[in-house]
């Protein structure tokens, strides 16, 4: 019988707020899952996807599952085919790390196939080379949590430098999901390319304040140094009712509020399963009342990001 390796990888929260293109968190759910066997062939196949609507390619060379088993041959240099089965079970272009999600599966599962050759570190740009063909650019913030699990502070994206990020245990995350689609690309180039200097200031100390409360394990100081006085204020616009979602859960409960990567999916934190869940009713009834179907998750801190699942 053919080996076969299933992995999954989270969705993740790519910014936090504050921390754009550097910061990044993995959930617990929702996820992809990707299915990795030998081939009778010398190609690379994606042989099924599900969940997707049949939106997705099938070549592998232009999806982000099939351009990481690709690249991970390439990098190990073998030649044998292999066969792919990728289950969608995250949303596309929701904001939630969907294509770092495929890729991480992806070759999470291979490499268990191959016995495990590469190190996540070795990875990790083979990830983020499948995120530019993503999304126009390698960056690590929904990859490297997806990966490695946990709270990741990226340094440096070429060469890769990131730091793993200490997790206070009481931390929960509530995200809802409108049912619009934001693209990556398009979300990006709405960006201003310079930015005052004094909005620069705040942002750089915020930054600091969310590692510090990460380190001294202060959900408060977390969340108030959240706040994103550049990227946050461009994008707001793109997801209908943002801030009155925002203003609603910082009343009642939330650490803070923002937008989870690109949108258009919505992110809270918070210090107890009760204020996330009631935090989750109060984001879904403003979508409700707006008729906007939605969905919504709650989770820890996901510290293990990428697993195997059957082999």
């Amino acid at each position: 019988m053919n080996r076969s390796v299933t992995a999954f990888a989270p969705a993740t929260v790519a910014n936090v707020g504050c921390g754009y293109d550097i910061f990044g968190f993995a959930i617990e759910q929702p996820g992809d899952e990707v299915t990795v066997s030998f081939s009778e062939t010398k190609d690379v196949r994606i042989t099924e996807i599900s969940g997707d609507g049949g939106r997705l390619p099938k070549e592998a060379e232009i999806n982000t599952a099939g351009f990481a088993v690709l690249h991970f041959l390439k990098k190990i240099q073998d030649s044998r085919g292999i066969d792919i089965q990728l289950k969608k079970g995250l949303p596309l272009g929701s904001g939630m790390g969907s294509s770092a999600a495929s890729s991480v599966a992806a070759l999470a599962s291979v490499n268990r196939l191959f016995n495990n050759p590469l190190s996540k570190k070795e990875l990790l740009p083979i990830a983020m080379a499948a995120e530019k063909l993503a999304c126009g650019a390698a960056h690590a913030d929904n990859v490297a949590p997806a990966l490695f699990g946990g709270f990741i502070l990226i340094r440096e994206n070429d060469p890769p430098d990131i730091i793993e990020l200490p997790v206070p245990e009481g931390l929960f995350c509530t995200i809802i999901h409108p049912e619009i689609e934001i693209r990556t690309l398009d979300a990006r180039r709405i960006i201003e390319p310079y930015i005052p200097l004094p909005d620069a200031v705040r942002q750089w100390a915020n930054t600091a304040g969310v590692v510090a409360g990460l380190y001294n394990n202060d959900p408060k100081l977390i969340g108030r140094s959240m706040t994103d006085h550049i990227i946050e204020p461009r994008r707001a616009g793109l997801i209908p009712h943002f801030y009155e979602i925002k203003e609603k859960v910082i009343e009642n409960g939330a650490l803070g509020c923002s937008i989870s990567g690109s949108g258009p999916s919505i992110f809270c934190l918070s210090t107890s399963t009760v204020i996330a869940r009631k935090l989750a009713d109060q984001m879904k009834d403003v979508f409700s009342r707006h008729s906007i179907i939605c969905q919504t998750y709650i989770s820890k801190i996901n510290t293990v990001g990428a697993r195997i699942l059957k082999e």
